[in-house]
């Protein structure tokens, strides 16, 4: 038996992350369904909506099934869920039929999301014991720039073959795509080290760093350090999804730029947003996961603070694009941090249930910013209550680092 080549396995997980990541294009379909279909703007959103509740439940609900049967199998069923899904959303334009869109993009093509996301992921974590933040920034890194890849494609193919035919011809691509990444997917086995890293740690240079704890995820959800995941990934994801959202009209709004200028700008954030993935997920690796996101938090706070006042153009960008950094980073660094207080043990099935916050917050997200942009009236103050809450996380995330620091004196102890 030939043991798999670990960056090809990096490899197959960007290839499930960057179809699943197409999720993130949906708004290129917008505005042809509702030009075509004579459907309202909340008609067409819906299905989206859809897609990432089913994202976050499928996630929870099959985060054991994923540990259980490994994570070709799960791929597999991802790759046949999210293609049926997808052709099916064109047989349901076909149609015109929103329920049937509502099935198959958002309920079929939305487990298939959830499914797809978790399954590579905590394989990855188990094959880079030595670089846990990097290698799982690596697949995650794929879903966040997956956007820059489908967006423009669905713009040309609804041009060429209509929305119908887009869908058909994209579904049977992911298909293709996440099933023969799917094939290569598999678990190193229980002792498996890399060559490199043994060679390092028998002559003294590494060390093995230790887990925590080594919980299933019945024990993790009784412990504090599973909420303080919790919350920081909700409040990442809301602020992060804030300003995504608010980045178009405020740059109108502060700087008075032009729409276009102002959409470039926002072309230009998923790139930093899939860049940061990689970097801080890489940095953590260093610095220690609880440290970097301490650093996320004050700096967002800070950042979130000044945003509004900066007059600068260049200045406000590169404010702009920082915070997009973070909120890519502190997605992609999840995982391992997880790994590091948690285990391998039942990693999957424990990040399914955190990636509930990332549901939640897509859902309330935008619901919180309305109901701020109504109240305040301006974009400006919407940023200054995310601010706060930035606050709160850092909090949390402070807490995180004492937490963890009291258990591992405690542990200490017992060896002594």
């Amino acid at each position: 038996m030939v043991e798999k080549n670990r960056w090809l396995m990096a490899l197959s997980a960007v290839g499930v992350h960057i179809c699943i990541g197409s999720v993130y294009a949906w708004s290129v379909y917008v505005k042809p369904i509702q030009s075509q279909m004579n459907w309202d703007l909340t008609d067409v959103t819906i299905a989206f909506s859809i897609a990432i509740f089913f994202l976050g439940l499928s996630a929870a609900l099959m985060g054991k099934f994923v540990e259980k049967n490994g994570p070709r199998v799960s791929a597999i069923i991802a790759a046949s869920l999210f293609g049926l899904g997808t052709m099916g959303s064109g047989l349901a334009i076909m149609m015109e039929s929103k329920l049937l869109l509502y099935f198959f993009y958002g309920v079929l093509g939305g487990c298939g999301l959830g499914i797809g996301y978790i399954s590579p992921v905590s394989t990855l974590v188990k094959w880079f014991p030595d670089k846990r933040g990097m290698a799982t920034g690596l697949a995650i890194m794929g879903f966040g720039f997956a956007s820059a890849v489908w967006g423009p494609t669905i713009k040309i193919l609804i041009e060429a073959v209509g929305i119908a035919g887009t869908f058909f011809i994209l579904g049977a691509s992911y298909f293709v795509i996440m099933f023969a990444s799917a094939l290569y997917l598999e678990k190193p086995h229980d002792e498996y080290l890399p060559k490199k890293f043994e060679q390092k740690i028998k002559e003294g240079k590494k060390k093995i760093k230790e887990d925590l704890a080594y919980l299933g995820l019945n024990e993790a959800v009784k412990t504090p350090r599973f909420y303080g995941l919790w919350i920081m990934l909700f409040i990442n994801v809301t602020c992060g999804i804030a300003i995504i959202g608010v980045a178009s009209p405020l740059l109108q709004e502060v700087l008075g730029v032009t729409a276009l200028v102002a959409a470039a700008a926002v072309g230009l954030m998923g790139i930093f947003n899939g860049a940061g993935r990689i970097i801080w997920a890489s940095l953590s690796d260093y610095l220690t996961r609880p440290v970097v996101y301490v650093i996320f938090f004050a700096t967002q706070a800070v950042a979130f603070y000044m945003l509004p006042s900066i007059k600068e153009i260049i200045l406000f960008q590169v404010v702009l694009y920082f915070i997009m950094t973070c909120y890519g980073g502190g997605f992609a660094s999840i995982p391992a941090y997880i790994g590091d207080i948690f285990g391998t043990k039942e990693l999957g099935a424990i990040h399914g249930y955190i990636l509930t916050a990332w549901a939640a917050a897509g859902l309330v997200g935008p619901l919180i910013i309305s109901m701020v942009k109504d109240k305040t009236g301006s974009y400006s103050e919407t940023l200054y209550v995310f601010s706060g809450f930035f606050v709160v996380a850092l909090v949390v995330s402070i807490l995180m680092v004492i937490n963890i620091k009291s258990i591992k004196k405690r542990k200490q102890k017992v060896h002594h």
